[in-house]
């Protein structure tokens, strides 16, 4: 295991696994009765899909030495594909009064006046991979690559902004509190938040922010006092105190 290898142990996070949403909710949340996990749980849990579990998790058990040389080949060339597939929509065009535009007038809401790429196609309700893909080049044969293309054209906006949303928690997440901090200390929490997070004792800024009742101005009132605490006092200048 990692410990006999003398690394610091791993579990998923909330982003990237269900079990990392139980996790973190049996450590910062408690219980009183038996745990359920639902989606909505879950606030990522648009990334949470049973189609992309391979694509959040492979890399990591690689990494953590459970995935082997076979599997991990597959991994990377469906990766591969999926890349490569998107890089050809985005940059092969359907121009108006061509024959490729013509085969699509009967699905299009309104005429093809001006060049639209494959992959703008794509992201039409009218159109699914299969219409789209071979109106120029080949569409590519494995399943699981064509399902993923598609998904991430058709979502890409709310996939995008969920990331965004990640990578702006993860800038906080991150941030640890000491083990014992006294949150009475903190100026502006009221009794009731000291109170939530001294039984909580959240690890992170993340854990605090998912206690009941801890607002995100309670957060960051903890984090600018994290930040004074982290930053060490200018020194003083003798001279000008003698003078």
């Amino acid at each position: 295991g990692l410990k006999a290898q003398g690394k610091a142990g791993w579990y998923p996070r909330r982003d990237e696994a269900y079990i990392g949403v139980m996790i973190d909710d049996l450590i910062t949340l408690g219980t009183r009765e038996p745990y359920r996990m639902f989606t909505s749980r879950a606030e990522y849990r648009l990334l949470l899909r049973e189609d992309n579990a391979d694509l959040r998790l492979t890399a990591k058990g690689r990494e953590l030495g459970l995935v082997d040389d076979a599997r991990w080949a597959r991994f990377c060339t469906k990766q591969d594909g999926i890349v490569s597939e998107s890089e050809r929509l985005r940059t092969t065009y359907i121009h108006p009064n061509t024959a490729a535009a013509d085969s699509l007038a009967d699905r299009l809401s309104s005429p093809l006046l001006r060049e639209a790429s494959l992959m703008d196609l794509l992201k039409r309700p009218e159109f699914g991979y299969a219409d789209i893909a071979a109106l120029k080049g080949a569409a590519v044969q494995d399943e699981q690559v064509a399902e993923q293309v598609e998904i991430s054209a058709k979502y890409a906006g709310y996939i995008d902004r969920q990331q965004e949303d990640i990578e702006r928690l993860q800038r906080s997440e991150a941030v640890a509190i000491p083990a014992g901090f006294d949150y009475s200390a903190v100026k502006g929490l009221s009794h009731e938040v000291t109170h939530k997070l001294t039984q909580a004792q959240p690890a992170t800024i993340g854990q605090a922010s998912r206690v009941p009742g801890v607002t995100p101005a309670a957060i960051s009132l903890l984090l600018i006092n994290l930040k004074k605490k982290s930053t060490p006092a200018a020194p003083r200048d003798d001279a000008s105190l003698a003078g």
